[in-house]
């Protein structure tokens, strides 16, 4: 009889824990809902940034925990902060958002940009999912793994970086060039550029893995300069206008890349009627220019990852109406798949202008890199969800813009875009358009599941 009572005691116990353990994961995610509103508040609208006014908010939270933490200002008020919890020799993790929001025309949007309002289920505000939301919930998970007192298995950091809508220089680009030793023995990264949807019944979530590379190139082109009532054969834009227009109205070669190839068969299922059969046989339907052109009116950033494009999104010419300038530029916009060679592109675009007093220089471009699908985060990441959402399908994918995981391929770093968030069909609009917004729901379910899959990746 007393061996049982000591068991059935042993029992009580460790239920008293979980049952401890669990209360206070429902309070962090609880918590989430008015910290994200808190955060939203702050303006960190990237020009100019000020992401240092974010750096005292996540600061002023960590110092109440009792954990430790480090910034740096990459120039005045453009702040960075990063914090560590120590583990075992295991390559760590490291949890990264971006603190800089991009700019907002309160007269296209229902409600003030930077109110952060709590109001019918959703928080309102700039940055609430690109990536103040996603933010919150790495905070919230890191909180919860150190109020634990667990021993963990590998490092984890919690960073937090400025400039990524303006490609990172000031951020992590600048804390991997002058802070490497934040990034040492790390082996995996958890960042934005994937999240879940609910189509109908059925769930699917999608985690970045690469991402098409921005090339970004300034086309100048030269002429002699006159009056502009007497009109010349060619001018510097007239000559401007004839590249741009060709680039404008070229269609690059289609063709299916490895991981394109993966994540249009994996989301076939989930398209409507002849869509999900395109998809599924998107080697076949890459040569149909009729099925290009319907995908490309229908779905563009579906469209986007089967080809290099260029899109023409800055003109400038003469300071005054009725002079004809010696110079006339455009900037482009060019995003490449993964496997094509920057240098060679340009020497296409070349070709295609075919002018030799049209120039092209190159503003911004990044390598191109592959995180692997065969690693123990992303199958723990794979099964998880499968596991929380039954039925649901995980979906390895490729970005069409980027992020700043880019800068952490390069270091070999296994980089996935993962928020766990789960996102009706018009949810997500709201990216860089008016009235961004995240739901209550999202965001205490997103912070219970982040802190649950990092407790399976750093406890055991």
């Amino acid at each position: 009889m007393r061996r049982w009572a000591g068991w059935i005691l042993g029992v009580l116990m460790c239920w008293g824990v979980w049952a401890k353990a669990w209360a206070e994961d429902a309070n962090y995610a609880a918590q989430a809902v008015m910290r994200l509103s808190e955060y939203l508040k702050i303006d960190t609208i990237n020009p100019p940034g000020n992401e240092s006014r974010g750096v005292a908010f996540l600061g002023g939270i960590l110092e109440r925990a009792g954990i430790p933490y480090e910034t740096a200002e990459s120039a005045p008020g453009r702040g960075n902060i990063w914090a560590r919890l120590k583990g075992g020799r295991q390559p760590g993790l490291v949890l990264l958002h971006h603190i800089d929001v991009v700019p907002a025309n309160r007269a296209y949007w229902d409600f003030d940009p930077l109110s952060g309002e709590v109001k019918d289920g959703y928080v309102y505000g700039r940055g609430a999912i690109d990536t103040k939301g996603l933010g919150i919930i790495q905070l919230q998970a890191f909180l919860a793994l150190h109020g634990s007192g667990a021993r963990l298995n590998r490092d984890v950091v919690f960073v937090a970086t400025a400039d990524e809508e303006a490609g990172g220089f000031f951020g992590a680009g600048w804390l991997v060039e002058n802070r490497p030793e934040i990034f040492a023995n790390i082996g995996f990264l958890i960042n934005e550029g994937g999240s879940g949807q609910s189509v109908g019944e059925r769930k699917v979530f999608m985690v970045e893995v690469t991402q098409k590379v921005p090339l970004w190139l300034k086309l100048t082109a030269h002429g002699r300069p006159g009056h502009g009532s007497s009109p010349q054969v060619q001018t510097s834009v007239t000559r401007l206008l004839a590249a741009a227009n060709r680039i404008a109205q070229t269609r690059f070669p289609a063709r299916v890349i490895d991981p394109v190839r993966t994540m249009f068969h994996g989301i076939a299922p989930f398209q409507n009627g002849e869509m999900a059969l395109q998809l599924a046989a998107i080697d076949e339907m890459v040569g149909d220019a009729e099925f290009l052109l319907a995908l490309q009116l229908e779905n563009p950033r579906l469209h986007a990852l089967l080809r290099n494009t260029c899109s023409v999104t800055r003109l400038t010419g003469s300071a005054k109406i009725n002079v004809v300038p010696a110079e006339a530029s455009a900037e482009l916009d060019c995003r490449l798949l993964p496997d094509q060679d920057p240098q060679t592109f340009v020497r296409e675009l070349e070709v295609l202008i075919a002018d030799s007093n049209v120039s092209i220089d190159r503003i911004m471009g990044f390598t191109p890199a592959v995180s692997s699908t065969r690693t123990p985060l992303y199958g723990l990441i794979d099964r998880f969800l499968r596991e929380r959402y039954p039925g649901a399908m995980v979906v390895p994918s490729v970005s069409t813009g980027f992020t700043d995981s880019h800068f952490f391929r390069d270091l070999d770093i296994d980089s996935y875009g993962f928020s766990p968030f789960l996102f009706e069909a018009d949810e997500a609009r709201g990216v860089h358009g008016n009235n961004e917004r995240i739901s209550v729901e999202n965001l205490e379910q997103g912070t219970d599941t982040m802190i649950e899959l990092l407790k399976q990746f750093l406890l055991h």
